[in-house]
């Protein structure tokens, strides 16, 4: 029997509020903040400090991190959210429900810059590749590439109410480009490093751009040509003036307020300065006092002058009265932000800001917190700030407690304490540089830290209770010492430092704290020294034998009783920083900086096996518990499940951004926990799936091959082959590997199709000659479906992203096979839009055999006006859509009153029955 293993899958991943990368904005509607956290989003309550909603990917792109969002604008018809990832991949999401809608795929390295269009209906990205592409939100689809840039393209923004983009880029130029005739209007130069961040007020007047050059640069923005001005010189962007700033740090974000009145311009550190935008006439009044001071400069130097017998020429009189306004006069230096770290990011909030103020201003620091301020004439002030659920640093450690319902983790300046099911942060406790922790038993922990002492913190009130001065050197290990019965942390724990020695310390007897609840105490009872820094701790399940891994490569086994020696394992070539022993004391394993595991029995201290283990160090190892299979982390960023009996490596985990320097595994090993210099804890599942050995193999090698294809395919950053031309007009979408399946499938559809349509000529072939037939039996891969309907079902399942390049990806008798369909696909209304799509490609694709084949010619002819009927019919089908229920129920109200103006009155029915009634009378 081929032996079978469950496989581990991630399921929660929490701790990081903003991730350094990403920026942030709001939400369409202006209430939440979006803030990418890795491979995910999150929408912030900021009254409340809570997330709203979660954008999480799925699995199988969970390592994919987000470098770019933004949001429709307000007045949109779609709320849509849409994140630009690391592999150059656009995701659009629901804002409401936090779903997935599409994923696009066109640039061929990390998208680096968003921007929805006024309408919404338009989304435009830059990447890393230098090209901008065009999407339209709705069909999901590319509409065109934009090429010209040399560099990485920094900011977007469209002008003209959609029709213009204008975009930047590190190669020191703004390109303004027309939507509609789809090329370059303008090359705006004068910049003299990288532009990484430009905007345009809501009114577009002004475009601002900034770089590492000590001024703003000012645009006004033309819309239209001046009387008698040359076509080929018209500009769209023609410079205002430059701003002079603060800060000598490059400019990181440039972005104005909702009504344009602010600009704040956010640097590569830890300053954002903030603009006050005047409108024509406070800037035209600003003008007229700066020339009457001017004037009483000049008058008062004439009067000097006079008295020295000489004479100086007065301000012209038209310049006093109409003077020229200049940017100083438009753009004034309100306020500056200083934040406590580096800034990341700054986002205007769209909605109404408080009475009193005239802004509200997010930003996102590096230290993983996110802080909002109202901005007024007089101060910046700090209204909310959320930092609570996850850590200002990487996570050195992580343990769980002997109920595997509290998690403890620990960076530089504070414990945090987890709910492991949720991801809630339960308490946080300020402490020194955590290196190691443990649990004793549910209500207080141990901490390790850099500086030697030991921390005792109580759970249940969130408070450090005693500082011990443990040690001389950093305690890189805390070992709860098991009873003979395998009841752990019971006697007491074992910690190991830098100063050479391992010491071992019992619990004392609580002692009452003056609100008389109990306290926790420890003493120390053994010291055990050693020749060099001690690294790392390992006591055997049952208490027997105590390894020490030192500086010198070397680990030392002792026996636990005596200390005396017992085993010494050499044979790493680096430093041992881990190592863990199994539940039965068969099996050491030990992990180290030569990024190796060596398995060793505990009986002789002979080596079993040494693996090459990841690629980078290994930064820690653990047993499932009852079981020889182990999982390790390491600097690679990867998490892997092995088996130390057969020396196989099951599973590998992606998933962290960062190296990963811990994890702790649950009693049952149902789940394990992993922290990363990421500043995110994750949690990876035990599933019921069952996994194999070979299958797991075959898979390793197929993504090994499909990534080295990828990389002689694509230009993963960047372009290898010469510049591209000027301004010139791309395909916005790429070959991937989605896309070669959807040309693969399709061709395997007009294959089958074709073969089906051949049984079926002789099926009636032999039944026009023998008069009667077997029963035809039709292919069941076919699923009951014509030839015709079931290539189009197949076209149809594709992506509308797809489509395009798994068109692009068929020879031409294939593409002439699928187009002779398309005159049966063109009766079904819903197709239509589907068939001229189709023929389009194929069209544009093959235009020169298709017009050199004469078997195509009658093809083409017919398609020519039958798509023409067809999509004329659709039109007008669409033109009267909105009002046909409005006709219907018209027609019903008119129908229903002149049923009602045939009938007899009411009332004069009433009046004959009165008369009647008093005849009779």
């Amino acid at each position: 029997m081929v032996k079978a293993y469950l496989r581990y899958e991630p399921a929660l991943t929490f701790g990081v509020i903003a991730s350094p990368e990403s920026n942030v904005c709001y939400d369409p509607s202006g209430r939440l903040l979006l803030a990418g956290a890795l491979d995910r989003l999150a929408a912030w309550d900021l009254k409340r400090g809570l997330p709203s909603v979660s954008f999480a990917p799925s699995s199988s792109s969970s390592s994919l991190a987000v470098f770019c969002i933004a949001s429709s604008p307000s007045a949109a018809v779609s709320s849509s959210i849409a994140s630009g990832h690391a592999d150059g991949s656009i995701r659009l999401w629901d804002a409401e429900t936090g779903s997935c809608e599409a994923t696009l795929h066109g640039h061929r390295s990390a998208a680096s810059a968003l921007r929805f269009a006024p309408s919404g209906a338009v989304l435009a990205s830059g990447s890393k590749d230098c090209d901008v592409i065009l999407w339209d939100v709705v069909a999901q689809a590319g509409l065109f590439r934009l090429r010209g840039h040399r560099d990485q393209v920094t900011d977007l923004v469209f002008l003209d109410s959609g029709k213009k983009l204008a975009s930047c880029s590190k190669d020191k130029f703004i390109r303004v480009w027309d939507l509609e005739t789809q090329h370059c209007l303008q090359i705006v130069g004068g910049h003299r490093s990288e532009i990484w961040s430009m905007d345009v007020d809501s009114s577009e007047r002004f475009l601002v751009s900034g770089s590492a050059d000590p001024e703003l640069r000012v645009f006004r923005i033309r819309q239209s040509m001046e009387e008698g001005e040359d076509w080929s010189k018209w500009d769209v962007l023609k410079l205002f003036g430059e701003i002079p700033r603060q800060s000598k740090e490059r400019v990181a974000t440039v972005r104005f307020n909702r009504d344009g009145s602010l600009v704040a311009c956010q640097v590569a550190g830890k300053t954002a300065d903030i603009y006050r935008v005047l409108d024509e006439t406070e800037a035209m009044r600003k003008a007229k006092r700066r020339m009457h001071r001017k004037k009483e400069k000049a008058s008062a130097k004439s009067m000097i002058a006079e008295g020295n017998g000489t004479v100086i020429d007065p301000l012209p009189a038209q310049d006093l009265q109409n003077p020229a306004v200049t940017v100083t006069d438009v753009f004034k230096l309100l306020q500056v932000l200083r934040a406590s770290k580096k800034i990341c990011s700054v986002s205007f909030s769209p909605s109404n800001p408080p009475r009193g103020c005239l802004a509200t201003l997010s930003i996102s620091l590096n230290n993983n917190t996110l802080e909002t301020y109202s901005v007024d004439s007089e101060k910046v002030s700090k209204m909310y700030s959320i930092e609570m659920h996850g850590h200002r640093s990487d996570i050195r450690s992580v343990s769980l407690n002997s109920e595997d319902n509290l998690l403890m983790s620990t960076s530089h300046n504070a414990v945090k304490i987890w709910n492991p099911s949720t991801g809630d942060c339960l308490r946080t406790i300020d402490s020194g540089y955590g290196l190691c922790s443990a649990f004793v038993g549910n209500r207080f922990a141990l901490v390790g830290t850099k500086s030697g002492t030991l921390e005792i913190i109580d759970i249940a009130s969130g408070s450090l209770t005693e500082v011990i001065e443990a040690h001389a050197g950093s305690i890189r290990s805390i070992v709860p010492i098991p009873d003979e019965d395998g009841t752990v942390g019971a006697r007491g724990f074992v910690t190991g430092s830098a100063d050479h020695d391992v010491k071992f310390w019992e619990y004392q007897q609580l002692k009452k704290s003056d609100d008389d609840s109990k306290q926790l105490t420890v003493t120390n009872v053994r010291t055990l020294k050693m020749t060099e820094d001690v690294l790392a701790v390992s006591i055997s399940p049952q208490g027997k034998h105590i390894a020490v891994a030192l500086l010198d490569c070397n680990v030392k086994v002792y026996h636990m009783d005596t200390l005396k020696h017992f085993l010494t394992l050499f044979g790493h070539k680096l430093p041992v920083l881990c190592m863990d022993i199994s539940y039965d004391g068969a099996l050491i394993v030990t992990g180290s900086a030569d990024k190796n595991l060596k398995i060793w029995g505990m009986d002789f201290g002979d080596c079993h096996k040494s693996i090459f283990a990841h690629s980078d160090s290994v930064m820690d190892v653990k047993f499932v518990y009852r079981t020889h299979y182990m999982f390790s982390v390491g600097k690679d960023r990867t998490v892997k499940y092995w088996d130390a009996d057969k020396f196989e490596l099951l599973l590998t985990l992606e998933g962290h951004h960062a190296e990963v320097w811990c994890l702790t595994i649950s009693s049952r090993g149902d789940f394990i926990v992993t922290g990363s210099h990421d500043r995110s804890i994750r949690r990876w599942d035990r599933t019921e799936e069952q996994l194999f050995i070979e299958e797991e193999k075959e898979k390793r090698l197929e993504e090994t091959f499909e990534a080295d294809l990828d990389n002689d395919n694509e230009y993963r950053y960047g372009q290898k082959d010469d510049a591209p031309d000027e301004g010139s007009v791309g395909v916005p979408g790429r070959k991937t590997k989605e896309t070669v399946t959807s040309a693969d499938a399709i061709m395997e559809a007009l294959d089958t199709a074709e073969e089906e349509l051949k049984r079926l000529n002789q099926h009636k072939l032999e039944e026009q000659n023998n008069g009667r037939a077997a029963k035809f039996q039709p292919n069941v891969i076919m699923q009951g479906h014509s030839p015709s309907d079931y290539v189009l079902n197949v076209v149809s399942s594709i992506r509308p992203n797809d489509l395009e390049q798994a068109l692009l990806a068929l020879p031409f008798s294939d593409a002439l096979k699928l187009m002779s369909y398309l005159k049966e696909w063109s009766l079904v209304p819903s197709k239509v839009e589907l068939v001229c799509r189709v023929c389009l490609v194929l069209l544009q694709t093959h235009h020169n055999q298709l017009t050199t084949t004469p078997a195509a010619r009658s093809l083409l002819t017919e398609l020519k006006d039958i798509l023409y009927c067809r999509v004329k019919e659709l039109l007008a089908m669409r033109s009267d859509a909105p009002f046909r229920d409005a006709k219907a129920k018209l027609m019903e109200i008119r129908q229903e009153l002149s049923k009602r103006s045939d009938r007899p009155d009411g009332n004069e029915k009433r009046k004959k029955k009165r008369k009647k009634a008093s005849g009779e009378s």
